[in-house]
């Protein structure tokens, strides 16, 4: 087994990411076959919970099982291999992803070009079921199989075995392969990268962190040749270095026959040690550094480094994680707080300490800030954080941080029996990589009731102590888009002068009781049905409220909540189309009673949350909560609705933004396309057109209670509850709050004349953009107009088109061409405005490219005019969506999108009965006739985006 270096936390640099502790205990019932030292986690003091299988042939491959129903008749496949881009030498950068993608392109048992057509006709879409990824320090293979099946387990698994040691490796594969890997990496070359490299070679200089992204240097990879990669994979892909993980509703004895079956004559080999993410020195300091594009926000980080520090996974581990949690949420709070006032200080901060792998650690302080005031972010971030290491916590922060856990864990508990195939995924890849072992949702929360009386003020703030590097003389990055005035020099006396302030303590805050519990006499049911099909029980009280209720047994503990408001965009206009730009914001504003803040401590520890946001035609929020807690969900957002707040805080942070925002569109082609397509496509309706800075800057709360204050009072109001509740009980909630509200309008509005109305352009011109990116960097879009959404047969049939252009323009631009790496196609009939839809294909291509790549796409469209698809292509389309269909309501969510309208808009529930026997019904030669219908090349708009004179400089 090779030497590897585990990511028990994610490495930071300036951009950090840390993973929190997890507080667990051991199983009383032993899992099948573990054996702590196969997982290098000899120095863990706990067992897995039962129903985990473990496994290791005699070549050193190792396997992980669990037997899992929810999505029931469904599994994942996973293979993680410990080979990333630190195993690449020099001359090798960019081979781990390289061979990653040649994982598609042919191998002893699979010609070339075959895998992902062999996939499709099993239903899996590749992107969305199938997948790999690659990192630092390592490779995983995914497959999301539909269907919990032998034939399609057995197909996994040979698939992954092919992977592991049967690429083929030719010439011209590689070859076609390149143009797409550069294309990938043309694509991600944008302001962002660009900023993340500066950033680790800043904070790593020297070290294989900074000299080794996974996309690789354009130099290594235009040098990559069949043989050079195959002796990285060959080096590198070996038995003892691989885990296959299948989580689903399967028998484990049976997966691990199948495993045994088809990796066990895989031939031993040894691949070297994984070389160290370092140097990483302790000792580098005092340092400054100022990075500059017109697209990145103003950000100011120190940061210093220390020695790795392992943390074994013991009972004394987890106790001090719980602390370090605890002191780092309570520290957030109190950033968050301040960046939500009327003039927040800063526009982002964060505060983290974390393992650069296990070459060393970093503490970074950061703070985001308008053009120009870095200096009042630094100082108001530096004395938070300087307040918290000086002064510690309060008992009332204390206790809000273990609140939110407790909760945490409860529902961890309640929901043990029905957790997720991607939750289980994610606790057997921590132990593939050596991070900590899984153990029962019960025992974590037995440890922590045991553990929470005894959690001091003292011992948080010590254990905050012990985490955190000292940032004396620290490292000091500056990015945004004009240097500070005085430089360098500035920056580090305004840390200096930061440092050197005394810090007063705390003010004590209390929590208050929450006011909304009492909205007028319980509502009374005046109807109460069932749907015919489905079995969805719709209510309406008296006020007009409609209620549609679902229980169901796919997650324990779970209930998910949804109300639609009548109005959204609807109330949008020509005249005014930023009418309802701030309803997304509308929360934020906290309640009459209540800001924001106080809100969240307020209602620490309860599962609820509240979003409100514009959709087309209705005003819609929900949110995930448990039995206990629904009761208080449906009150918070009858208070949201009843008696919103508008504080002039809510809109702080993003009144602080909005230079900056605008300062970023058109710095991608992605974004330059997004901003021009709209206007284009609509002859510049000002509805579907980006309107000038200072009409964003003129909205306020005062403007949006005019807009939508009458539909908070009056219009109509639908909530749906899915999942494990109550009816009864659910029904007696919505009375005594959604129905003791004054009488609303029964029906949602038709909303006809000009609001129904959106127009597709005349003009057939080819329409050329510019972007403020790379110089090599273009995006061609082709949009043609086609329908509404009135028309199921119709809807059914663009879509199964999209999705066979997708895979004919991906065989022609991608695997024949290698000119893109992820051609896009879409049909979007509407469902709000009358008579217009579009149909779009797009690619991001070498600006030198573009003629060649339009060439490539009007070709595809007109073969499939002339030629229409073949059978093939077209059961390769149609077998992922008719998997999506049948495992739809295997999820709450899936539920959710027939239960949310079932009194309004109850077509919704036959459309999607129907909807598979609609798909089994297209023929290819219907979808030619939609083609020639739709698709003419001379009929579409077409839309080239290229760089400005001297982008990229």
């Amino acid at each position: 087994m090779k030497l590897r270096y585990s990511t028990r936390l994610a490495f930071s640099l300036f951009v950090t990411t840390a993973v929190a502790g997890v507080l667990s205990a051991p199983a009383f019932a032993e899992p099948v076959g573990w054996n702590a030292a196969d997982w290098e986690l000899e120095d863990s003091e706990f067992e897995p919970e039962s129903g985990w299988h473990f496994g290791k042939l005699d070549n050193g491959l190792r396997y992980i099982i669990r037997r899992n129903s929810r999505p029931e008749n469904t599994a994942l496949v996973r293979m993680d291999i410990a080979a990333g881009s630190l195993d690449e030498r020099a001359e090798e950068r960019g081979y781990a992803h390289y061979v990653e993608h040649m994982a598609f392109n042919g191998s002893t048992n699979v010609p070339e070009g075959e895998m992902i057509k062999l996939l499709e006709r099993l239903g899996l879409a590749f992107g969305a079921d199938t997948n790999a990824s690659t990192g630092f320090d390592r490779t995983q293979y995914k497959l999301d199989l539909p269907r919990a099946d032998e034939e399609l387990l057995d197909t996994a698994l040979m698939l992954m075995r092919e992977t592991a040691s049967e690429l083929d490796f030719d010439e011209q594969a590689v070859q076609r392969e390149k143009g797409v890997i550069l294309a990938e990496r043309r694509v991600r070359n944008g302001y962002a990268l660009k900023n993340t490299v500066d950033s680790l070679e800043f904070a790593y200089p020297g070290s294989l962190l900074a000299g080794r992204l996974p996309i690789g240097t354009a130099e290594t990879l235009e040098a990559a040749d069949a043989a050079a990669l195959r002796g990285f994979w060959e080096r590198e892909y070996v038995p003892a270095d691989t885990v296959i993980v299948v989580v689903g509703d399967f028998d484990p004895a049976m997966v691990e026959a199948k495993i045994v079956e088809r990796f066990a004559d895989w031939q031993s080999a040894s691949s070297p040690d994984q070389p160290p993410a370092g140097p990483i020195d302790p000792d580098y300091r005092g340092t400054t550094d100022i990075y500059l594009d017109p697209a990145l926000t103003e950000t100011i980080a120190i940061a210093r480094h220390g020695p790795y520090v392992d943390k074994p996974d013991t009972a004394a581990e987890r106790r001090a994680a719980v602390l370090r949690q605890v002191a780092s949420g309570a520290l957030s709070r109190r950033l968050q707080r301040l960046q939500r006032s009327e003039d927040p200080p800063f526009r982002g901060v964060g505060f983290s300490t974390s393992d650069a792998f296990e070459a060393g650690r970093t503490t970074t302080l950061s703070v985001a800030s308008e053009e120009g005031r870095w200096r009042r972010a630094l100082d108001v971030a530096v004395d938070e954080y300087r307040r918290a290491l000086t002064h510690g916590f309060s008992e009332a922060e204390i206790a809000e941080q273990l609140a939110n856990m407790r909760t945490g864990l409860e529902n961890a508990v309640a929901n043990a029996e029905t957790r997720s195939n991607a939750a289980l995924v994610g606790q057997a890849l921590a132990v593939a990589q050596g991070t900590f072992v899984p153990t029962a949702p019960a025992d974590a929360l037995a440890r922590f009731e045991a553990l929470a009386p005894e959690v001091t003020s003292a011992e948080v703030l010590a254990a905050l102590r012990a985490e955190s590097i000292a940032l004396d003389e620290p490292l000091i990055r500056f990015s945004g888009k004009t240097a500070p005035e005085g430089g360098e020099a500035a920056l580090r006396a305004a840390v200096e002068a930061a440092f050197a302030r005394p810090v007063a303590p705390p003010q004590d805050t209390a929590a208050a009781e929450f006011a909304y519990t009492d909205f007028g006499p319980a509502g009374e049911v005046v109807a109460d049905s069932r749907t015919a099909a489905l079995e969805i029980r719709t209510i309406r009280f008296a006020n007009g409220v409609m209620l549609n209720l679902k229980p169901t047994d796919l997650a324990d503990d779970r209930v998910t909540v949804n109300f639609n408001l009548d109005g959204g965009k609807m109330l949008a206009s020509r005249a005014d189309p930023l009418a309802v730009e701030l309803t997304g914001l509308y929360t934020a504003g906290g309640l009459g009673k209540h800001s924001r803040d106080e809100l969240q401590s307020i209602l620490a520890g309860r599962s609820v949350g509240a979003g409100f946001g514009a959709g087309d035609e209705t005003f819609a929020g929900g949110a995930t909560t448990t039995p206990r807690d629904l009761e208080l969900q449906l009150q918070l957002m009858a208070a949201y609705l009843t008696d919103p707040g508008y504080r002039a805080e809510g809109l702080g942070p993003w009144q602080r933004s909005l230079a900056d925002f605008f300062a970023r569109l058109g710095r991608t082609p992605e974004s330059a396309l997004g901003e021009g397509l709209g206007p284009l496509l609509s002859d510049q309706d000002p509805r579907f057109t980006r309107q000038p800075l200072e009409a964003y800057r003129a909205l306020d709360y005062e403007q949006l209670s005019a807009t939508i204050g009458e539909r908070l009072a009056n219009g109509a109001i639908e909530i749906a509850l899915v999942g494990d509740f109550d009816e009864e009980e659910a029904i007696r909630m919505v009375a005594q709050t959604f129905g003791a509200l004054p009488p609303r309008e029964p029906a949602f509005r038709a909303y006809e004349g000009d609001t129904r109305e959106r127009s597709f352009t005349d003009s057939r011109e080819t329409v050329t953009l510019t972007h403020g990116g790379e110089p090599d960097q273009a995006v061609l879009r082709m949009v043609w107009p086609t329908a509404d959404d009135s028309d199921w047969a119709r809807t059914s049939r663009l879509t199964l088109l999209s999705r066979v252009m997708r895979l004919a323009l991906t065989e022609k631009l991608r695997e024949e061409l290698g000119q893109t790496y992820s051609p896009s196609v879409d049909s979007s009939p509407s469902d709000t405005y009358r008579d217009y839809g579009t149909f779009s294909l797009g690619a991001a291509v070498d600006v030198a490219q573009l003629d060649a790549a339009q060439a490539a796409m009007e070709e595809t469209v007109r073969t499939l005019i002339e030629q229409g698809p073949d059978a093939d292509l077209v059961e390769r389309a149609r077998q992922p969506v008719l998997e999506g269909l049948d495992n739809r309501l295997k999820t709450n969510g899936g539920w959710m999108g027939l239960v949310a309208r079932a009194q309004s808009e109850p077509e919704n529930i036959a459309r999607f009965l129907e909807a598979k026997e609609r798909q089994l019904a297209i023929t290819p030669e219907e979808l030619q006739t939609l083609a020639a219908q739709y698709l003419d090349p001379a009929s579409a708009v077409r839309v080239r985006v290229v760089p400005e004179a001297g982008a990229g400089g």
